[in-house]
């Protein structure tokens, strides 16, 4: 085919995304499903018929889009928000992630009677919280809850994905290689997380006073300079043993909350990049199905999705936040706001590209629980939000008054600057 043909199609689709947002605010249709039907309708059972069926390039695709949402998702968090849900967050973004694959598991193989090393790999590759999903789902659906619950949401989602990779790649080194020792993941994992969240702190900072010294003179060149630190952040960290993932949004953190020149015009590239990003990722993982295999994993697919957004979320959000200041009310609201998105689909990936059994199953069953959890929360979270102000408004006490303090200077912050350099 010849190329200008492609550049029209990808042109079109493009265009089409971004009038499906239009869509999507009218009707209350989450934006990521319709870039996800998009996909699917270009494919070769649609009326594109574009046979695409690269499932290495797709995780490469998918892995580049993750690097600049989070990135984005980093710059756009503030330091004084998160801190006071810092611990909490963690908890939720790696115990939280563990107890929600191990009731996932148990329903799945002994309720739901699914095969072992299928149940084990569904439970593990859809136990995080999606970042590119919730960001969507909080930002453009109008919900309004507390700044506390939105940020221990975010922060849960941009940082759980390490989590959720190390299992992944611990079931299916025990599916394919079961000679190796649990001692090996345990070490594995601490390594990762340790290098991730120390790189992404140190080259962050290292950006941020690059940045601040450095003066630019040409406005163009600073989002050249945040697509340059993103991808060495992620790859030196790679490189060093660490989670680039962990890594990419700790520094988009420590980027963010410094100042700069020309900051707000960085900020508003990378949210555009961010946008390019998800759509891509969305339509290429939409193009990598065939929508009429989902037929045969609907059954389970249904199933595990009900118990997985009805007791194995719920179940390890309320573990985590047992005896804490959130209130039932806010549990039930981050229970309900473990959205699945891009991260799971990309991750069922590895066992197509592992050669795994059932891969093609496996890989169906948790697209289709991926639609389910992009259809049903993203609509009813916005409702349910709703529904626990109107009716159930002394569930969270209002705290009283406090006399205003002098604004805390972040850690994260260089002070190189006297006065803010936002231009």
């Amino acid at each position: 085919m010849n190329i200008d043909i492609y550049f029209a199609i990808a042109g079109f689709l493009l265009l089409l995304c971004v009038f499906a947002n239009k869509v999507s605010d009218r009707f209350g249709i989450p934006s990521l499903l319709l870039f996800l039907g998009l996909g699917m309708l270009t494919g070769v059972d649609g009326i594109g018929k574009i046979n695409f069926q690269d499932s290495r390039l797709t995780n490469y695709v998918g892995t580049l889009a993750l690097i600049f949402i989070l990135f984005n998702g980093g710059l756009i968090t503030k330091w004084n928000n998160v801190r006071p849900i810092l611990i909490r967050g963690s908890i939720l973004a790696t115990v939280g992630v563990f107890l929600t694959a191990l009731f996932l598991f148990i329903g799945a193989y002994y309720i739901i009677q699914l095969p072992f090393e299928i149940a084990l790999l569904l439970s593990v590759i859809v136990s995080s919280t999606d970042a590119p999903a919730v960001f969507s789902a909080l930002r453009s659906s109008g919900i309004c809850i507390s700044t506390k619950d939105k940020s221990l949401i975010e922060f849960e989602s941009a940082s759980n994905d390490p989590m959720a990779v190390f299992l992944t790649m611990a079931a299916l080194a025990a599916i394919t290689e079961p000679q190796i020792s649990g001692s090996f993941f345990i070490g594995f994992f601490l390594r990762q997380m340790f290098i991730g969240i120390i790189l992404g702190i140190a080259l962050g900072r290292l950006a941020a006073y690059t940045l601040q010294k450095a003066r630019i003179p040409y406005p163009g060149l600073y989002p050249v300079y945040g697509i340059s630190i993103a991808f060495l952040i992620y790859s030196l960290t790679q490189l060093s043993g660490g989670s680039g993932i962990m890594a990419v949004y700790i520094g988009g953190i420590v980027v963010g909350n410094n100042a700069f020149l020309y900051r707000r015009h960085l900020m508003r590239f990378n949210d555009s990049l961010a946008w390019i990003m998800q759509i891509c990722m969305f339509l290429m993982l939409g193009l990598l199905v065939n929508p009429h295999e989902l037929t045969s994993v609907m059954p389970a697919g249904f199933a595990c999705s009900l118990f997985l957004m009805i007791v194995a979320r719920p179940a390890a959000v309320f573990t985590c936040l047992f005896r804490s200041e959130y209130t039932i009310k806010d549990q039930l609201i981050i229970s309900c706001a473990g959205l699945k998105g891009a991260v799971p689909v990309i991750l069922a990936t590895y066992p197509l590209m592992r050669g795994v059994d059932n891969a093609v199953y496996i890989f169906n069953l948790i697209f289709f629980l991926v639609i389910i959890s992009v259809l049903f929360q993203g609509k009813t979270l916005p409702l349910l939000v709703n529904y626990l102000e109107k009716k159930n408004p002394t569930l969270e006490e209002t705290p009283p008054p406090q006399p205003e303090q002098p604004e805390k200077k972040s850690w994260f912050s260089l002070n190189i600057f006297k006065k803010s350099a936002d231009n």
